[in-house]
Protein backbone atom coordinates (compact mmCIF):
# COMPACT_ATOMS: atom_id res chain seq x y z
CA UNK A 1 0.00 0.00 0.00
CA UNK A 2 1.36 3.59 -1.00
CA UNK A 3 2.22 5.62 2.03
CA UNK A 4 0.73 8.85 2.40
CA UNK A 5 1.56 12.16 1.22
CA UNK A 6 2.41 14.75 3.93
CA UNK A 7 -0.56 16.20 5.43
CA UNK A 8 -0.42 19.88 4.64
CA UNK A 9 -4.42 20.93 5.31
CA UNK A 10 -6.42 19.86 8.27
CA UNK A 11 -10.11 19.76 8.69
CA UNK A 12 -11.73 19.24 12.05
CA UNK A 13 -14.79 18.34 13.25
CA UNK A 14 -16.11 20.72 16.27
CA UNK A 15 -18.33 19.25 19.06
CA UNK A 16 -16.77 16.69 20.53
CA UNK A 17 -12.90 17.56 19.13
CA UNK A 18 -12.54 21.25 19.60
CA UNK A 19 -15.19 21.74 22.52
CA UNK A 20 -17.54 19.49 24.44
CA UNK A 21 -21.07 21.05 25.61
CA UNK A 22 -19.88 24.77 25.99
CA UNK A 23 -16.34 24.05 27.04
CA UNK A 24 -12.93 23.43 25.23
CA UNK A 25 -11.38 20.45 25.06
CA UNK A 26 -8.20 20.61 26.50
CA UNK A 27 -5.55 20.96 23.61
CA UNK A 28 -7.72 22.59 21.71
CA UNK A 29 -6.50 25.95 22.19
CA UNK A 30 -3.03 24.95 21.95
CA UNK A 31 -3.78 23.31 18.31
CA UNK A 32 -5.77 26.10 16.62
CA UNK A 33 -2.82 27.94 17.68
CA UNK A 34 -0.30 25.63 16.18
CA UNK A 35 -2.78 25.39 13.05
CA UNK A 36 -2.49 29.18 12.57
CA UNK A 37 1.12 29.97 13.40
CA UNK A 38 1.79 26.96 11.02
CA UNK A 39 -0.14 28.87 8.15
CA UNK A 40 -1.22 25.41 6.78
CA UNK A 41 -5.05 25.69 5.81
CA UNK A 42 -7.42 24.65 7.81
CA UNK A 43 -11.58 24.33 8.36
CA UNK A 44 -13.31 23.82 11.56
CA UNK A 45 -17.01 22.11 10.39
CA UNK A 46 -19.99 21.30 11.89
CA UNK A 47 -23.02 19.84 10.09
CA UNK A 48 -25.08 22.09 12.69
CA UNK A 49 -27.03 24.62 10.37
CA UNK A 50 -28.49 26.60 13.01
CA UNK A 51 -25.66 29.23 13.77
CA UNK A 52 -23.84 31.25 10.86
CA UNK A 53 -19.99 31.27 10.87
CA UNK A 54 -19.47 34.69 12.39
CA UNK A 55 -22.01 33.64 15.42
CA UNK A 56 -19.65 30.40 15.75
CA UNK A 57 -16.73 32.48 15.40
CA UNK A 58 -17.62 34.72 17.98
CA UNK A 59 -19.07 31.52 20.08
CA UNK A 60 -15.46 29.77 19.70
CA UNK A 61 -13.44 33.12 20.93
CA UNK A 62 -15.62 33.33 24.57
CA UNK A 63 -13.75 29.68 24.76
CA UNK A 64 -10.16 30.72 24.17
CA UNK A 65 -10.50 29.24 20.87
CA UNK A 66 -9.77 31.93 17.30
CA UNK A 67 -10.69 31.12 14.48
CA UNK A 68 -11.03 33.11 11.66
CA UNK A 69 -14.83 33.08 9.63
CA UNK A 70 -13.01 31.97 6.73
CA UNK A 71 -11.97 28.70 8.51
CA UNK A 72 -15.57 27.57 9.58
CA UNK A 73 -17.46 25.60 6.97
CA UNK A 74 -21.21 24.59 8.15
CA UNK A 75 -23.51 22.58 6.72
CA UNK A 76 -25.42 25.36 5.74
CA UNK A 77 -22.77 27.16 3.77
CA UNK A 78 -22.33 23.36 1.74
CA UNK A 79 -25.94 23.05 1.51
CA UNK A 80 -25.72 26.92 -0.46
CA UNK A 81 -23.37 25.87 -2.30
CA UNK A 82 -24.69 22.76 -3.64
CA UNK A 83 -28.23 24.68 -4.54
CA UNK A 84 -26.11 27.65 -5.86
CA UNK A 85 -24.18 25.21 -8.53
CA UNK A 86 -27.16 23.14 -9.41
CA UNK A 87 -29.87 26.43 -9.91
CA UNK A 88 -28.15 29.80 -9.45
CA UNK A 89 -30.90 31.44 -8.21
CA UNK A 90 -33.25 29.88 -7.50
CA UNK A 91 -36.37 29.57 -4.71
CA UNK A 92 -36.30 28.05 -1.49
CA UNK A 93 -38.91 27.24 1.33
CA UNK A 94 -36.61 26.80 4.28
CA UNK A 95 -37.07 24.93 7.67
CA UNK A 96 -34.42 26.23 9.89
CA UNK A 97 -32.24 29.06 11.50
CA UNK A 98 -30.42 31.96 10.33
CA UNK A 99 -27.25 30.15 9.58
CA UNK A 100 -29.46 28.44 6.87
CA UNK A 101 -31.42 31.62 5.93
CA UNK A 102 -28.42 33.81 5.30
CA UNK A 103 -26.06 31.01 3.78
CA UNK A 104 -29.04 30.61 1.04
CA UNK A 105 -30.03 35.01 1.00
CA UNK A 106 -25.81 35.13 0.17
CA UNK A 107 -26.38 33.55 -2.90
CA UNK A 108 -28.77 34.74 -4.13
CA UNK A 109 -31.82 32.80 -3.22
CA UNK A 110 -35.29 33.81 -2.80
CA UNK A 111 -37.10 32.33 0.31
CA UNK A 112 -40.81 31.64 -0.48
CA UNK A 113 -43.29 29.36 -0.04
CA UNK A 114 -45.54 29.62 -3.22
CA UNK A 115 -44.49 27.07 -5.78
CA UNK A 116 -40.38 26.61 -4.65
CA UNK A 117 -37.68 24.93 -6.78
CA UNK A 118 -36.87 23.83 -3.35
CA UNK A 119 -37.56 22.56 0.34
CA UNK A 120 -34.62 22.94 2.59
CA UNK A 121 -34.71 21.32 6.13
CA UNK A 122 -32.63 22.29 8.62
CA UNK A 123 -31.62 22.21 12.21
CA UNK A 124 -34.16 24.36 14.39
CA UNK A 125 -35.30 24.21 18.01
CA UNK A 126 -38.99 25.37 17.35
CA UNK A 127 -40.02 22.81 14.12
CA UNK A 128 -43.71 23.31 13.74
CA UNK A 129 -46.62 21.14 12.85
CA UNK A 130 -47.91 23.60 10.58
CA UNK A 131 -44.06 23.98 8.79
CA UNK A 132 -43.95 20.48 8.15
CA UNK A 133 -47.24 20.10 7.16
CA UNK A 134 -46.41 22.53 4.27
CA UNK A 135 -43.31 21.02 3.63
CA UNK A 136 -44.92 18.14 2.83
CA UNK A 137 -47.14 19.75 0.23
CA UNK A 138 -44.66 21.57 -1.45
CA UNK A 139 -42.77 18.28 -2.18
CA UNK A 140 -45.58 16.56 -2.97
CA UNK A 141 -46.50 19.55 -5.20
CA UNK A 142 -43.14 19.10 -6.94
CA UNK A 143 -40.37 21.13 -4.94
CA UNK A 144 -37.21 19.05 -4.21
CA UNK A 145 -36.38 18.02 -0.74
CA UNK A 146 -32.87 19.22 0.13
CA UNK A 147 -31.47 18.33 4.26
CA UNK A 148 -28.16 20.33 5.42
CA UNK A 149 -27.57 16.95 7.30
CA UNK A 150 -28.87 13.68 8.28
CA UNK A 151 -28.10 13.99 12.46
CA UNK A 152 -30.88 11.62 13.69
CA UNK A 153 -30.36 13.77 17.73
CA UNK A 154 -28.48 16.05 18.59
CA UNK A 155 -26.85 17.21 22.11
CA UNK A 156 -28.53 19.28 24.81
CA UNK A 157 -27.50 19.24 28.52
CA UNK A 158 -30.97 17.67 28.90
CA UNK A 159 -30.19 14.86 26.90
CA UNK A 160 -30.51 13.88 23.00
CA UNK A 161 -32.64 16.07 20.99
CA UNK A 162 -34.28 15.28 17.91
CA UNK A 163 -32.47 16.60 14.83
CA UNK A 164 -32.87 17.52 10.98
CA UNK A 165 -32.29 13.85 10.00
CA UNK A 166 -35.57 11.99 12.39
CA UNK A 167 -37.80 15.39 10.93
CA UNK A 168 -36.66 14.42 7.74
CA UNK A 169 -37.72 10.84 7.64
CA UNK A 170 -41.13 12.04 9.31
CA UNK A 171 -41.56 14.21 5.69
CA UNK A 172 -40.16 11.15 3.42
CA UNK A 173 -43.11 8.87 5.19
CA UNK A 174 -45.98 11.51 4.39
CA UNK A 175 -44.31 12.39 0.66
CA UNK A 176 -42.65 9.16 -0.69
CA UNK A 177 -39.41 11.39 -1.21
CA UNK A 178 -35.67 10.75 0.11
CA UNK A 179 -33.82 13.91 0.30
CA UNK A 180 -30.86 15.04 -0.82
CA UNK A 181 -28.20 15.70 2.39
CA UNK A 182 -25.44 18.27 1.91
CA UNK A 183 -24.02 17.35 5.34
CA UNK A 184 -21.56 14.69 6.50
CA UNK A 185 -21.18 11.80 5.53
CA UNK A 186 -21.38 13.19 2.03
CA UNK A 187 -18.04 13.72 0.76
CA UNK A 188 -19.72 16.52 -1.28
CA UNK A 189 -19.19 18.72 2.00
CA UNK A 190 -15.66 17.77 2.62
CA UNK A 191 -14.79 18.30 -0.79
CA UNK A 192 -16.39 22.03 -1.26
CA UNK A 193 -14.82 22.63 1.94
CA UNK A 194 -11.24 21.93 0.49
CA UNK A 195 -12.11 23.85 -2.17
CA UNK A 196 -12.34 26.76 -0.46
CA UNK A 197 -9.33 26.82 1.11
CA UNK A 198 -7.69 25.78 -1.91
CA UNK A 199 -6.31 22.20 -0.32
CA UNK A 200 -6.52 18.74 -2.16
CA UNK A 201 -7.99 15.76 -0.45
CA UNK A 202 -4.37 13.76 -0.75
CA UNK A 203 -2.50 15.93 1.39
CA UNK A 204 -5.34 16.67 3.69
CA UNK A 205 -6.50 15.20 6.99
CA UNK A 206 -9.64 14.79 8.60
CA UNK A 207 -10.52 15.21 12.63
CA UNK A 208 -13.50 13.91 14.44
CA UNK A 209 -15.37 11.86 17.39
CA UNK A 210 -18.07 10.10 14.68
CA UNK A 211 -17.29 6.87 13.02
CA UNK A 212 -20.45 7.03 10.66
CA UNK A 213 -20.34 11.26 9.96
CA UNK A 214 -16.74 12.42 10.33
CA UNK A 215 -14.76 9.01 9.44
CA UNK A 216 -16.56 7.87 6.58
CA UNK A 217 -17.29 11.49 5.12
CA UNK A 218 -12.70 12.15 5.38
CA UNK A 219 -12.47 8.64 4.25
CA UNK A 220 -14.66 8.52 0.87
CA UNK A 221 -13.59 12.10 0.22
CA UNK A 222 -9.77 10.16 0.14
CA UNK A 223 -8.41 11.70 2.88
CA UNK A 224 -6.64 10.85 6.27
CA UNK A 225 -8.56 10.63 9.15
CA UNK A 226 -8.16 10.39 12.61
CA UNK A 227 -11.12 9.48 15.62
CA UNK A 228 -10.71 10.84 18.64
CA UNK A 229 -12.78 9.48 21.73
CA UNK A 230 -13.46 12.69 23.39
CA UNK A 231 -16.99 13.11 21.87
CA UNK A 232 -19.84 9.88 21.06
CA UNK A 233 -17.33 7.05 19.87
CA UNK A 234 -15.23 4.78 22.38
CA UNK A 235 -12.66 2.56 21.03
CA UNK A 236 -15.33 -0.72 21.45
CA UNK A 237 -17.56 1.23 19.04
CA UNK A 238 -14.77 1.23 16.56
CA UNK A 239 -14.92 -3.00 15.27
CA UNK A 240 -18.57 -2.24 14.76
CA UNK A 241 -18.36 -0.08 11.66
CA UNK A 242 -17.21 -1.91 7.81
CA UNK A 243 -14.38 0.71 7.78
CA UNK A 244 -12.10 2.03 10.04
CA UNK A 245 -10.10 5.49 10.57
CA UNK A 246 -6.71 5.87 9.58
CA UNK A 247 -5.59 6.93 13.26
CA UNK A 248 -6.79 6.45 16.53
CA UNK A 249 -5.84 9.21 19.37
CA UNK A 250 -7.42 9.86 22.72
CA UNK A 251 -7.69 13.89 21.93
CA UNK A 252 -7.20 16.45 19.87
CA UNK A 253 -3.69 17.34 22.49
CA UNK A 254 -2.08 14.24 21.19
CA UNK A 255 -2.10 16.11 17.19
CA UNK A 256 -0.87 19.25 18.22
CA UNK A 257 2.76 17.80 17.50
CA UNK A 258 1.56 16.88 14.30
CA UNK A 259 1.31 19.80 12.68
Amino acid sequence: MAERKPIESWLTDMDGVLIHEGVPIPGADAFIKKLRDSGKPFLVLTNNSIYTARDLQARLNRMGLDVPVDNIWTSALATAKFLDDQRPGGTAYVIGEAGLTTALHDIGYVLTDHAPDYVVLGETRTYSFEAMTKAVRLINGGARFICTNPDETGPSTEGPLPATGAVAALITKATGKQPYFAGKPNPLMMRTGLNAIGAHSETSAMIGDRMDTDVLAGLEAGMETFLVLTGLTTRADIDRHPFRPSNVVDSIADLVDRV
